[in-house]
């Protein structure tokens, strides 16, 4: 079968064994590129995995499901108290980085990280559940509620996400985009101009004139929430950031310490708002591809937002 891996920094579709092992098997149909799934190239020549954590298809049962691509596990401290994303065993339980991933035609997966989808779901969509379960577990940790005002910083996939979060949250919020099409995509997102100083701001592109900006649309004794990867270290407005009294929220992945986990929430979410796919699914590439695909993931400025390989 097929599986997409990063052979001497270059993308490549190579032929791999049909998986074995425990699990439920999965037959991938759609599979997100993620930003970090384009550092990875840059920091890592070589990476003897299947790339990708955005993923969704449909089990041997027929059953429709995405996959929270965690291999926590299960018995450290930070497992038994539901914040598996912290698992001691590090960034290594991510499939796609530590394991092998979603790029691919078939593979095993636990049940555990099985998660249904709702009946309206498309499985050419539903790889966007992972990148909406990571503005759903940052959001919930800043505590935003509904009637609350946010600013979100970045228009990229996290950015977007965030705030179709906010929107299915009742929650106004603002984002500050760096392209035009971005910027025309968190309108039809419901986006609202940017307006005044927030209780809420939520970086969502990693940069030190992104914290810069998020800090000072900050209120005084606002919460500033952290979506974003920083690949190049945290350069943080400091004094700015004191005198306010900002409360700083970091975020990782997603984990189930609330009634419903930030993944089932995230997919429940896409079933009831189809129109967050059509925004942010902006390529459809078929598996073969996958080198292609992720040249124009890498292009921002030509008009990519998220680039989805269907399989």
């Amino acid at each position: 079968m097929r599986a997409v891996r990063c052979c001497d920094r270059e993308i490549q579709v190579v032929d791999v064994p049909e998986p074995t092992g425990e699990g439920l098997r999965l037959h991938v149909k759609s599979a997100g590129i993620c930003g970090s799934d384009l550092h990875l190239l840059e920091f890592s020549p070589t990476l003897a995995n299947t790339l990708g954590h955005e993923f969704a298809g449909v089990l041997d049962d027929g059953r429709p499901v995405a996959v929270e691509p965690l291999l926590a596990c299960g018995t450290c401290d930070l497992c038994r108290e539901g914040r598996y994303n912290l698992c001691r065993l590090g960034s290594g339980i991510i499939m796609g980085i530590g394991h092998d991933g979603g790029m691919t035609d078939q593979m095993m997966v636990p049940e555990r990280c099985i998660v249904p989808l709702a009946e309206a779901t498309r499985l050419a969509d539903a790889s966007l559940v992972e990148p909406l379960a990571v503005a759903v577990h940052g959001i919930r940790a800043g505590g935003v509620s509904a009637g609350e005002r946010v600013a979100i910083v970045g228009g990229g996939s996290i950015g977007l996400s965030a705030l179709a979060v906010c929107r299915g949250l009742g929650t106004e919020a603002a984002v500050v985009a760096r392209h035009a099409h971005q910027v025309e995509a968190a309108r039809d997102l419901g986006g609202v101009e940017l307006e005044g100083e927030y209780p809420f701001v939520i970086d969502c592109a990693g940069t030190r004139e992104s914290l810069a900006q998020a800090v000072d649309l900050c209120r005084p004794g606002g919460t500033l929430i952290l979506l974003a990867t920083y690949w190049s270290g945290m350069e943080m407005p400091g004094m700015a950031l004191c005198l306010k009294e900002v409360r700083v929220v970091p975020s990782s992945l997603y984990n189930h310490r609330h009634e419903t986990s930030d993944f089932q929430f995230a997919a429940d979410l896409l079933g009831r708002d189809p129109d967050v796919a059509q925004v942010m699914i902006t390529h459809r590439l078929p598996l073969d591809d996958a080198r292609r695909a992720f040249e124009i993931a890498a292009d921002r400025q030509a008009g990519a937002i998220k680039v989805v390989l269907e399989v």
